[in-house]
């Protein structure tokens, strides 16, 4: 397609699809408190003006009849002063002994309880909002919510607010305080996006205020309804200070017969944000630390391809949904890990700086970070910048950019620049949604004397999603150049052309009272060579998937795999098993069966046989469960792999056992156990933390690592971090 055309197509997009959205949404007005007037922040809302404030009710079903009434009554207010938004919710309940509750930690998963949710869309532009959520215990959850070709939640964003949560004879309530300091906002603009969601786990009763259809739902801000009423709330000065200290002890034995080695390390740093407008932050960091991390999830690797860990340090964490880049393609042109770390170790971060916000409706994200000297690894200097354009009533236009560069004169400065565009319309065929995408990624050379071509070290591909109910489907098409590597990315597999459709049906069973939904899914991949020739070819039939009113599944899918093999594998990386150049065709099956989340024990369990180059591989993959008194959870898991080639026979296992609990929403113990028999390694992480109020807490993480030699484990390395982090606001 010629540039002049793909203009054209654009603007008959946007032309056809603005300007109505938002035209019938609900509202709801927030109401203004009177200087006199005064909370008392308990769960209960017995406070006189709460009589005053608009209630925002008639929740009505997604699940398990879209558009039916909600069987229990919710109701919501919202009030706000100079400094916080307020929120009263009631959650009636006929039964309320019947209530699930489990789960007191921040940000643990909710598919367990009853829950309830609600989003901020504060720029009202129906493409990112704040994700709120919290049970009948008081747990709390949040995280940055962004559309696009889909829907990412950044979980790892903890803000700074407060639940209040009670039980009672009438069902639940819940009181919140939220900081305006918390949120980023346009002062100028009085109307807010909203939504609310209530769970009622027993009855798998999925319930909202708006946006109830199967094709939208609380995750969609563009179904969101209006807060209107907002005017005169301030974030103070904004400034943030979060001031850390830790203490380490290390010990370690670099000869397995000989001793360990004592160390003890101090530190101090931290951050210092500032709000230059209620749009835009800006903030510094010293010294930065990660001791309270949880550890990756160990993974034994049988592809010929590097494995993918995500993110897990809170620096790194916030803003990330704005440095997003085409994520359903994976040209990943960013990838933080690359900063800080190498083969998972930490490298010493110096000092950083980090712009995250907005410019009118244009978001903006720029990070430059210095890592010190690591052994014979030079200092570093990273820049990420990235900006996102809105256009139309839900797409997007964007660049990104990195730059790595090393001290000393060995490498290049490596530069890599990207361009996305997202086209989006939640009102395909009157209110269907539609999606489209295209991308192109390239770097500058790797090293000193890359004589490769722009187009050989860069990526380009397109998408079209029509993400619905009952009917999902996609299809993309991407070209990963063979040179592709870019300094501050990952890209785990280059040289290759790739078309990837997939059609899922998922009917609702209405007539059935034990079956839910049924579902069927057709996913085919075509993976070629630059030269065109077929390079890995699959195709995936699921059969039948079976979801039960009591919310287990039970799913059986049929595979069949080709894969064309240019050069020898070696599966282990250890000269056993290789496997020669040629082509490969195999078939196999998977069946998964998982239990309801919200029972006291259960589980996953999945068996797959499949053909495996020149043999077989059966894999058994299994996660148990138990909640024994709430509080206490406890996960067991088990991955097996049986491999039986013309070249010999091998098993992996990787064994991990997380326990936890949780005092209260504030304070919690937990513990990590994990063992692979490739590595022969076993790592434990135990973790205390206590949250002394929002933004101030206290942890204290130990790590303890084994290694095996000759037939016995032997301690390698031992390490106990005390920190606390504080934060202060002005």
């Amino acid at each position: 397609m010629k540039i002049t055309q793909l203009i054209y197509f654009v603007l008959f997009f946007l032309v056809l699809t603005s300007g109505t959205n938002g035209l019938y949404a609900q509202e709801l007005e927030a109401y203004r408190m009177l200087p006199d007037e005064q909370i008392v922040l308990d769960g209960v809302s017995d406070e006189a003006f709460w009589e005053k404030v608009q209630v925002a009710s008639g929740f009505k079903q997604q699940e398990p009849v879209p558009g039916n009434p909600a069987s229990e009554r919710t109701e919501v207010r919202i009030a706000y002063d100079e400094q916080n938004l307020y929120i009263s919710a009631v959650f009636y309940d006929s039964e309320p002994d019947k209530i699930k509750a489990f789960q007191r930690r921040r940000d643990s998963p909710l598919d367990t309880d009853d829950k309830f949710v609600f989003i901020l869309d504060t720029y009202n532009d129906q493409r990112s909002s704040f994700y709120f959520e919290i049970n009948p215990l008081g747990l709390m959850g949040d995280g940055i919510l962004r559309t696009g070709q889909g829907t990412s939640i950044n979980r790892s964003w903890d803000g700074i607010w407060r639940a209040w949560v009670v039980q009672n004879a009438d069902g639940w309530a819940a009181e919140i305080r939220i900081p305006f300091m918390t949120l980023n906002f346009d002062p100028k603009n009085d109307t807010w996006g909203i939504n609310f969601l209530r769970t009622i786990r027993r009855k798998n009763e999925d319930v909202l205020w708006t946006g109830y259809e199967r094709n939208q739902g609380i995750n969609r801000p563009q179904d969101a309804g209006k807060l209107v009423g907002l005017n005169n709330h301030t974030q103070g000065i904004g400034v943030e200070a979060i001031p850390y200290g830790i203490v380490s002890q290390v010990r370690q034995r670099q000869d397995p017969e000989g001793e360990k080695q004592v160390e003890y390390q101090y530190n101090a740093g931290g951050e210092i944000n500032y709000n230059i407008s209620p749009n835009l932050k800006a903030g510094i960091t010293l010294n930065t630390d990660f001791a309270e991390t949880e550890v990756d999830d160990r993974q034994i690797n049988l592809t010929r391809f590097p494995l993918f860990f995500p993110e897990r340090r809170a620096f790194f964490l916030e803003g990330s949904n704005i440095f997003l880049f085409a994520p359903s393609s994976g040209p990943n042109p960013y990838f933080s890990r690359r900063i800080g770390l190498q083969e998972g170790r930490p490298i010493p971060i110096r000092h950083g700086g980090r712009l995250i916000g907005r410019i009118k409706n244009t978001d903006v994200g720029f990070l430059q970070v210095r890592t010190g000297a690591e052994g014979e690894r030079p200092g570093e200097n990273f820049t990420v910048g990235r900006v996102v354009q809105n256009i139309s009533d839900e797409s997007t236009v964007g660049v990104v950019y990195t730059r790595r560069d090393s001290d000393g004169d060995s490498l290049p400065v490596r530069q890599t620049l990207g361009a996305d565009l997202s086209l989006s319309t939640s009102k395909f065929l009157g209110n269907k949604n539609l999606q489209m995408e295209a991308f192109f990624v390239g770097h500058t050379e790797t090293f000193i004397g890359d004589e490769s071509s722009l187009w050989d070290r860069s990526v380009r591909g397109g998408r079209i999603n029509f993400p619905n109910q009952p009917w999902d489907a996609h299809v993309s098409y991407r070209e990963f150049g063979v040179n592709y590597d870019p300094a501050v990315g990952f890209a785990p597999r280059v040289g290759f052309r790739r078309l990837q459709p997939t059609i899922t049906y998922n009917p609702l069973w209405k007539e059935s009272k034990l079956i839910r939904e049924l579902s069927w899914q057709y996913y085919f991949e075509y993976l070629m060579e630059m030269d065109w020739r077929p390079a890995t070819v699959n195709h995936r039939l699921r059969v039948l998937g079976l979801r039960f009113e009591s919310g287990d599944i039970f799913q059986v899918r049929l595979d069949h795999n080709f894969e064309w093999l240019d050069r020898p594998f070696d599966i282990l990386r250890d000269g056993q098993y290789v496997i020669q150049p040629g082509e490969y065709n195999n078939m196999g099956y998977i069946l998964t069966a998982s239990s309801a989340p919200f029972r006291k024990i259960g589980g996953t369990l999945q068996y797959s046989n499949i053909g495996f180059w020149t043999g077989t591989q059966a894999n058994i993959s299994a996660d148990f469960f138990m909640r024994p008194i709430i509080g206490l959870n406890m996960t067991a898991s088990w991955e097996h792999s049986r491999v039986r080639l013309a070249e010999g026979d091998f098993d992996t296992h990787i064994f991990r056992l997380v326990s936890g609990y949780d005092f209260s929403p504030w304070v919690s113990l937990n513990f990590n156990i994990q063992y692979d028999n490739v590595t022969n390694f076993v790592g434990t992480n135990t973790r205390f933390s206590w949250v002394i109020d929002p933004g101030n807490t206290f942890f204290v993480v130990y790590n303890h690592n084994w290694q095996r030699f000759m037939e016995r484990f032997i301690s390698i390395e031992d390490r106990t971090n005390v920190k606390l982090a504080y934060t202060f606001r002005f």
